[in-house]
């Protein structure tokens, strides 16, 4: 905490919010738009950043097989993540029962109303519905929508045509290797707002939902974050393990932008300030460009083991007890309704709506769940960003291109405490050398 002040900042600026929510509800449920702006400020940034990033770091590759093997890997990773991630929100459901005994007293028509057209939205329920939908219609809409991956199916594309364009390409390269540079650097000023954002946030969200609802709610919410730091402290301290290094170390790199994932309840926020981080922490910056993106849509580990306890919960409180077979049929479902989604509110919630509704079973427990939902995703979001980093040291180990030089001199400067603001310390982040990387003759004489 004493490394950063950014840090400093932005948790005193949580407490402060919880404070004024708690005390002042009628002055906390004005600060929505404080969080608000500042979301917005980070929407602008990803889309051009997401494009630079991938471009860059697969143009510098400029190995069309390396690449493949890479989604291989990255792909594997994802699934046999989120299969633990299930396997432990399940597990948790069935031995604390949250849903046993709990009162339907809180459940209003409004929420059931909300719920009934969460119910009716369109999921993807096929495989091919996935791949149809990886792949963008108009990259500008893509980037207006946010959708991360069909941004990263462009880039890809982009990369792939300046490597076979060769030394005619050189001029864009250089564009967007230098738009890469300038993103960076436009995230830092915008995380200069981050404390305001952070105070929005939370003191709208206490204002809005009260202390009070978390002794209503104490036993659905103390299993999932049960769940979550259970699957933290064994399966992602497993993968760094793996790496080598101290999941505690991880932590601490990623501090800020898991803060920010928590308080505002939104992976976007966090996934400028994280990507950096993860450069600066060892990871190329090729690996960083294509796994944290593709992360945040295939490797929601959080978001999938929440799914798995919310699905119980719901079953629960009505009295349905299913058979092994069927509950493994229902995981399995869920495991792919929310793989390739983007842009959608809410989306564990829809996708637990819309499951529920399509094998049948009361939507009421989800109703339930809307009141608290936003307590609950501060949690699951916080678990999908800390995965999604250490997946990316992962896979960055298997291509061999993890730094632990870099990983070394990272710590160094957050012991020294040289730099009060380490994420944009340029002797801890030298620029990538394409010309050193390039295997497509675009890169050559290109200057860092």
């Amino acid at each position: 905490m004493k490394t950063s002040r950014l840090t400093i900042y932005i948790f005193l600026s949580l407490v402060l919010g919880t404070l004024v929510g708690w005390k002042y509800p009628e002055i906390g449920s004005k600060m929505h738009p404080l969080a608000q702006i500042f979301l917005n400020m980070i929407k602008m940034i990803i889309a051009p950043l997401l494009f630079s990033v991938v471009v860059t770091g697969i143009a510098a590759h400029g190995n069309i097989k390396a690449l493949g093997k890479l989604g291989v890997k990255t792909f594997t990773y994802f699934a046999a993540a989120t299969s633990f991630a299930l396997v432990i929100g399940l597990s948790v459901g069935l031995i604390f029962k949250p849903g046993a005994g709990f009162s339907l007293g809180v459940v209003s028509q409004n929420m059931i109303d909300k719920v009934s057209v969460m119910a009716s939205q369109n999921v993807h329920s096929s495989v091919s519905d996935i791949f149809v939908n990886i792949v963008p219609n108009s990259i500008i809409k893509s980037m207006a929508d946010g959708n991360l991956l069909q941004i990263v199916v462009f880039s890809i594309f982009f990369a792939l045509a300046i490597c076979a364009a060769g030394e005619k390409a050189k001029p864009v390269l250089n564009w967007v290797s230098s738009l890469s540079e300038i993103m960076f650097k436009f995230t830092h000023l915008v995380m200069n707002f981050a404390p305001i954002g952070v105070f929005g946030a939370i003191s709208y969200t206490i204002a809005e939902s009260g202390l009070g609802v978390m002794v209503n709610y104490a036993k659905i919410i103390g299993s999932l974050y049960f769940a979550l730091i259970l699957f933290l402290i064994v399966i992602l301290n497993i993968a760094c393990r793996i790496v080598g290094v101290s999941v505690f170390s991880v932590l601490r790199a990623i501090r800020e932008p898991a803060l920010l994932a928590f308080t505002t309840s939104t992976s976007e926020a966090a996934l400028p300030h994280a990507m950096k981080v993860m450069e600066s922490f060892g990871a190329s910056k090729n690996i960083v460009g294509f796994v944290m993106p593709t992360g945040y849509t295939f490797n929601l580990d959080g978001s999938t083991l929440y799914l798995a306890l919310a699905m119980l919960f719901s079953l629960q409180i009505v009295g349905i007890n299913l058979e092994p077979l069927q509950l493994l049929f229902i995981m399995g479902t869920l495991m792919l309704t929310s793989k390739g989604i983007a842009g959608v509110p809410r989306i564990a919630l829809v996708v637990l709506a819309g499951t529920l509704s399509g094998f049948g079973y009361p939507i009421i427990g989800v109703a339930i769940l809307l009141g608290i939902d936003q307590i609950l995703d501060m949690g699951r979001t916080t678990v999908n960003l800390i995965g999604n980093c250490i997946a990316t040291m992962v896979i960055a180990k298997w291509e061999n291109e993890f730094n632990y030089s870099k990983m070394e001199e990272f710590n160094k400067q957050f012991i020294k405490n040289k730099k009060s603001n380490y994420i944009i310390n340029d002797e801890i982040m030298p620029q990538i050398n394409i010309e050193e990387h390039s295997n497509c003759g675009v890169g050559e004489n290109i200057e860092n």
